[in-house]
């Protein structure tokens, strides 16, 4: 995240994680935050246009709680630019009261487990999801394309789509009828990687991570 206020960032569809930490350890990277559970609950408007129009409000609880906007989308090579400001806030519970007052309420909630580090001005991060896991690299988009090659990522598929985007493709072709990507959710089941994919989904949709 830039001063400006822009992330740059690009989502690999990675199985096993396992191999990517090995290389990452190989390569001299700098673990910044070890595994950590994170809560993640998406906000809507009363008029419910928030997703339509690409914006994203969210609340984020892990070693932390952090409040996060964004809007707008750019692709490029599968590497999405787009707004994200976010602020630290002290406490999870008044900043939903605090939202409720403003006029939003929960759309849905999702949960994943992640690891980050550091790496030639990058920030790479290993994510498990309930139905997946994936690496996400953030810096400016030479830099990406640098690291994806260092670690040896080029034939993993990329996804220009956010978390939430890729759990309504994943909900729309396996005919899945819940609301919230936990884990709860997703016990026992296996998720083939052509569930991501789907072209029936307008693109103003795809817009979170």
């Amino acid at each position: 995240m830039t001063q400006e206020h822009t992330e740059t960032e690009v989502k690999l569809y990675v199985p096993y994680l396992e191999i990517v930490q090995t290389r990452l350890d190989r390569v001299g990277a700098k673990l910044t935050a070890p595994r950590v559970y994170e809560r993640n609950v998406r906000y809507e408007n009363a008029e419910k246009t928030l997703s339509t129009e690409g914006i994203v409000v969210r609340l984020r609880r892990d070693s932390r709680v952090r409040l996060t906007y964004k809007s707008g989308k750019e692709v490029q090579d599968d590497i999405t630019s787009r707004y994200e400001a976010e602020v630290e806030v002290s406490d999870f519970d008044t900043m939903e009261t605090i939202l409720a007052h403003l006029g939003y309420f929960p759309h849905m909630t999702y949960e994943k487990y992640r690891t980050t580090y550091e790496l030639d001005e990058t920030e790479i991060v290993l994510d498990e999801l309930p139905y997946g896991n994936f690496v996400e690299i953030e810096g400016d988009h030479k830099a990406i394309e640098k690291i994806i090659t260092r670690l040896q990522l080029s034939e993993a598929p990329r996804f220009p789509s956010g978390y939430v985007s890729l759990f309504d493709f994943v909900r729309q072709n396996l005919n899945l009828e819940f609301n919230d990507l936990t884990f709860a959710n997703f016990a026992g089941m296996d998720v083939p990687e052509s569930a991501f994919h789907s072209s029936n989904l307008s693109n103003s949709q795809e817009v979170e991570n």
